[in-house]
């Protein structure tokens, strides 16, 4: 008797706990989908926040970007997010793990991420997310955690893109890398079991050097004046002597075919300057119909260009001027293909009704300098290239509008998607969920820990630091300097204030603070000094 009514209890409960608001019956399945958010993680590669117009920043008015606008002015926009590590691969591996490149083993590109380490994606798809990662991957060894995954091998291509499978063969897909990219991962949305929450990583190359824009976008930015950056032409004084030996100058270090789009077959006797090291392996992938409308619009240019060169009227400064406007029509033509197809996905969730369960994130694996200090490329701690996007749409989570001030960093996606899953993370990673930031919490971090560990590669140093919300300092291990700046008096980091003795506590503050977090996140000892 006792044993029935308890069953009739038991049934009961569970019969009311499966009823929705609307008075049907719904499987667990989807009543756990809808409790628990979907996550779409979009992510580009190289994309400047200078080049996002709801940083407010001096592109905003001549490249908008109104897609990845759209997710701001719906939820929040992240004023002081930042990178751990300024570099593709370990920014990547570095979001993955929720700890610095130390601590995940990929502290430069050219390592392999370890697989059987934890990750995010693996316990999202253990508590039964379905789970998916499109695009650019750039870590050397397979995805591990997704039930589905189609990725580039290495950087990848612009046009007429391979794209590896799971079963280890690989596919060429004729079009745009962006837009293939997009539709993969609408296709899978599409496929997905229906049943599970999901999470999708889009991941696009762009903008990623060689800035080759799509077809369609040739010419997207002739007709407006790209306005130039103060420190165009940094000289490098009164900071480390390390800046001076760059090798990602606009000016010196920028190919002519590779990058300026200026092959060598259409120069005739002119004799362009150094460096032209690379050739045109974007170009040598497009089809006859491809390359003739490339040629139809770079041809034209590049004969005006030649000639006017040739005549000695494109010199010196004006010769830097002329490759910092080609080099950010390309870039920004690129941004503008990556920021059509967010709309995309946009659009998809809201036309399918996932708008108001899924989490919608937009960000990129470090910024870029548009010119600023006179280069392109990343790794330097300065700002340019040391912040990073980041905006986020979470319906009834976040208000709209939103902008954030707390500094975070890429460390911290990690936890964020397991506590918006219901889930707790290890006690081992480096990074804070955000979550309680969207709620108003106070208590959040004061400084954030930098390191870069490349070999050399732009000639850029190993260094390493620590930025507040208002001061920086660097390290520059090889040549046993540091650098302060003061970002308030000096946002461009033209003057290093290490030496001037106003500084001296600021100094010794800054100094504490970096081995601090050195020592909390167990960070290997700094390389010798060269000799």
């Amino acid at each position: 008797m006792y044993r029935v009514l308890f069953c009739l209890v038991v049934f009961l409960c569970f019969s009311i706990e499966m009823v929705g608001n609307d008075g049907n019956r719904i499987a667990a399945e989807e009543r756990d989908s809808i409790q628990r958010p979907n996550i779409v993680f979009l992510f580009s590669d190289d994309h400047a926040v200078n080049a996002i117009s709801a940083y407010g920043g001096p592109l905003k008015d001549v490249a908008p970007t109104p897609n990845i606008d759209r997710i701001a002015r719906q939820g929040a926009v992240f004023l002081n997010s930042f990178c751990a590590n300024s570099i593709c691969g370990p920014s990547r591996a570095t979001i993955l793990s929720g700890k610095h490149s130390h601590a995940n083993g990929f502290m430069r590109n050219g390592n392999k991420f370890d697989p059987s380490q934890w990750t995010f994606a693996k316990q999202l798809q253990a508590s039964g997310y379905a789970t998916a990662v499109i695009g650019k991957w750039h870590l050397s060894s397979n995805p591990v955690g997704f039930d589905y995954w189609e990725v580039l091998p290495g950087q990848g291509n612009y046009y007429n893109p391979v794209f590896l499978q799971m079963d280890g063969s690989k596919k060429k897909v004729d079009g745009y890398v962006t837009d293939i990219t997009t539709e993969k991962a609408i296709e899978w949305l599409d496929g997905r079991d229906k049943t599970k929450p999901f999470m999708l990583m889009c991941q696009h190359k762009a903008p990623h050097r060689t800035f080759s824009p799509a077809l369609r976008h040739l010419g997207s930015f002739d007709d407006v004046t790209i306005p130039e950056p103060d420190t165009l032409f940094d000289d490098y004084q009164n900071r480390s002597r390390t800046l001076a030996g760059n090798e990602m100058e606009i000016d010196r270090h920028f190919d002519w075919a590779y990058d300026a789009k200026v092959r060598k077959d259409e120069r005739g006797d002119v004799k362009l300057p150094a460096p032209d090291r690379y050739g045109t392996p974007e170009y040598n992938r497009m089809s006859a119909s491809q390359r003739k409308e490339w040629d139809e619009y770079y041809g034209p240019l590049n004969k005006e260009f030649l000639s006017e060169y040739a005549a000695g009227k494109i010199q010196g400064k004006e010769l830097v001027r002329w490759k910092y406007r080609r080099y950010m029509r390309n870039y920004l033509s690129t941004v503008k293909a990556v920021d059509e197809n967010v709309g995309r996905v946009l659009d998809y969730l809201e036309q399918n009704n996932l708008a108001d369960n899924t989490v919608v994130i937009y960000s990129s694996d470090q910024g870029f300098y548009l010119g600023e200090h006179g280069w392109y490329d990343k790794r330097w701690m300065f700002e340019e290239s040391f912040r990073m996007p980041f905006v986020i749409r979470w319906p009834g989570k976040i208000p709209a509008g939103t902008q954030a001030e707390e500094l975070i960093q890429n460390i911290d996606y990690a936890p964020t998607f397991l506590e918006m899953a219901g889930l707790t993370p290890p006690k081992s990673l480096h990074g804070k969920s955000l979550v309680p930031l969207f709620s108003g919490e106070s208590d959040w971090r004061k400084s954030l820990y930098y390191a870069y560990y490349e070999l050399g590669e732009h000639a850029v140093p190993q260094h390493f630091g620590v930025r507040t919300d208002r001061h920086k300092l660097i390290y520059f291990p090889i040549s046993s300097e540091w650098n302060l700046f003061d970002l308030e008096s000096d946002p461009n980091e033209m003057k290093s204030l290490h030496a001037d003795p106003g500084y001296d506590s600021k100094l010794k503050e800054m100094k504490f603070e970096l081995e601090r977090l050195r020592t909390k996140f167990k960070a290997p000892p700094y390389p010798l000094p060269k000799k």
